[in-house]
């Protein structure tokens, strides 16, 4: 008898275990149930229909029940959704969501891939007619009817994460007047606060209004548009449309109903192999908790890239082919308007938060060489063992060169390379594309210098408690660039004067030096400690500083 496996979710995860499994047993039964009327398509493109961007709707539908069952022989059943899952009898019951009629179904595997639902609130008034999720193609195609009947002039946004950011650009670019507002004092949470700032910074730049730390206490009525959004400090917002966008949360329900293991996270728990406490039941994509590879610890990370290899690892576990996951190191990416915002790996408050011992470096280098035309500076974090050097984390925004930086960093994170491989590593040069100091380089070569003993780093929040302490700021700047803002109390003492200038500065107390970036201070706290001042590098320097105090 062939093999008969039933996969309840299609999309990412549910559809590339089913494609990869028909290309490894040509013979297997494969059953593919989708709740809604899509079993394939691009979730992470709805942003870009709203906008215009993606202009053709087809384009999001990756394929169709008719051409899966004609290419791969799969029997994909959608509008059928999968209610309860008999683990004894090694069955599942399937409702047709258009007929009601019911059928109960035998598997020898069975793969859950049911994803995540958007996190809906509770606060009063928020579901109403013009309040929307987007998360499916009926979720866009609800809001594209509604802009359409009701011709919109603002949005409001609730959430600053990816797919909130995503949206409030694509609404401002249908002409909309954009509101973003956040309960947390940040957006983006993935990346730390100094760097979410310098999104936060391309944002208002382009007229979205921001309220971080300001949540919503309830939706009221409104006469002309969707609703009026009261604040927490009493702000009265109206709103022509509303994107909830506050997150999502693992649809793990059925799982939890047939008595599986759930995760602390939330998720679906599974081994290496991505088998479930039922070794005949299999889970994938954003229904699962993963192992954080850095960290180790349990976490829900609902991303594409990591659900389609973990289909593809079911698959070859089910077909024989012994394969595990390794863990998800988070690598995401977003644009807002002309800059990109990065991340990988674990961010300070993750690090915090699991105790692991780490150092951070800021700089500001250019995304290609600075005589070559349209080089644009790229702000970049990156965290390390201050014992070892591996790498733990990074984060990158700028207009140019972000994502070609950050999966060079998610490659080097997964490889477990440390900060010397990075200042090591032969990337691409030429001036239209790089340096010969690759951004990468320069980074590992700055994180070198913290754990060879060569400088001491200042993280920008640090800057009030060492003043407090007694340190005195150095600004090695030259006096124009003073013009565009500086720490206040700051003496100003430029690079090319300084070992003229040492009797002016204090022995006896500690010297925090900054430039723009971090490289003249660098050179600065070089002089000084060779001259037996006790001094430090504010990593990242002004800019950091700056983009993190806005």
């Amino acid at each position: 008898m062939p093999k008969r496996v039933l996969i309840v979710g299609g999309v990412a995860g549910g559809m590339s275990a089913a494609t990869r499994l028909r290309r490894l047993d040509e013979f297997a039964d494969i059953v593919v149930f989708e709740r809604g009327p899509f079993v394939s398509f691009a979730n992470c493109g709805l942003p870009y229909h709203l906008g215009g961007e993606i202009a053709d709707r087809g384009k999001l539908i990756v394929q169709s029940p008719q051409r899966l069952k004609q290419v791969f022989r799969l029997d994909v059943r959608a509008n059928t959704e999968v209610v309860s899952i008999d683990r004894t009898a090694k069955t599942v019951t399937a409702r047709n969501g258009i007929s009601g009629e019911e059928s109960v179904e035998r598997y020898d595997d069975l793969i859950l891939a049911t994803g995540a639902a958007a996190v809906i609130p509770p606060t009063p008034g928020i579901r109403r007619p013009g309040h929307f999720t987007l998360r499916t193609i009926p979720d866009m195609d609800g809001v594209m009817e509604w802009l359409t009947k009701h011709p919109a002039k603002t949005a409001l946004v609730l959430g600053g994460g990816f797919i909130g950011l995503e949206a409030a650009e694509q609404l401002h670019r249908r002409g909309l007047s954009v509101t973003v507002i956040e309960k947390n004092p940040q957006v983006l949470t993935p990346l730390d606060p100094e760097m979410a700032s310098h999104v936060q910074i391309e944002l208002k730049k382009h007229g979205v209004r921001l309220e971080l730390s300001n949540p919503v206490e309830r939706f009221e009525d409104s006469s002309v548009g969707a609703s009026i959004a009261v604040l927490a400090n009493g702000t009265r917002i109206p709103a022509d449309v509303v994107i909830v966008g506050v997150g999502v949360r693992p649809e793990s329900k059925l799982a939890k109903d047939a008595g599986l293991e759930i995760g602390t996270s939330g998720g679906v728990k599974v081994n290496s192999r991505l088998q479930t406490s039922d070794p005949h039941i299999w889970a994938a994509g954003d229904v699962i908790e993963v192992t954080h590879g850095v960290t180790g610890t349990p976490a829900v990370i609902p991303l594409g890239g990591p659900a389609n290899r973990q289909g593809r690892i079911i698959a070859d576990n089910i077909a024989g082919r012994e394969s595990h996951y390794r863990g998800t190191l988070g690598t995401a990416v977003v644009r807002v308007f002309d800059v990109t915002a990065a991340v990988v790996g674990a961010n300070e408050t993750l690090l915090k938060k699991t105790g692991t011992p780490f150092q951070a470096v800021h700089l500001h280098p250019n995304s290609h060489a600075g005589y070559y035309p349209g080089a644009k500076p790229i702000a970049l974090k990156v965290l390390f063992d201050p014992q070892s050097g591996k790498l733990l984390g990074a984060q990158a925004v700028g207009e140019d060169g972000v994502d070609k930086r950050m999966d060079v960093l998610a490659t080097a994170l997964f490889a477990g390379m440390t900060i010397d491989d990075l200042a090591e590593l032969e990337l691409c040069y030429a001036p239209p594309f790089g340096s010969a100091k690759d951004p990468i380089n320069l980074a590992g070569m700055a994180a070198q210098n913290v754990t060879d003993g060569m400088v001491t780093v200042a993280q920008w929040h640090e800057v009030p408690a060492l003043v407090a302490a007694g340190a005195v700021v150095v600004d090695v700047r030259e006096p124009g660039e003073r013009d565009g803002g500086i720490i206040p109390g700051s003496l100003s003492i430029p690079l090319g004067d300084l070992r003229d200038r040492l009797a002016e500065l204090p022995k006896e107390q500690e010297l925090l030096v900054h430039c723009a970036s971090g490289q003249r201070s660098y050179n600065a706290c070089r002089v000084l400690t060779q001259h037996g001042f006790k001094c430090r590098n504010l990593t990242g320097s002004f800019k950091t500083w700056k983009a993190a105090n806005s």
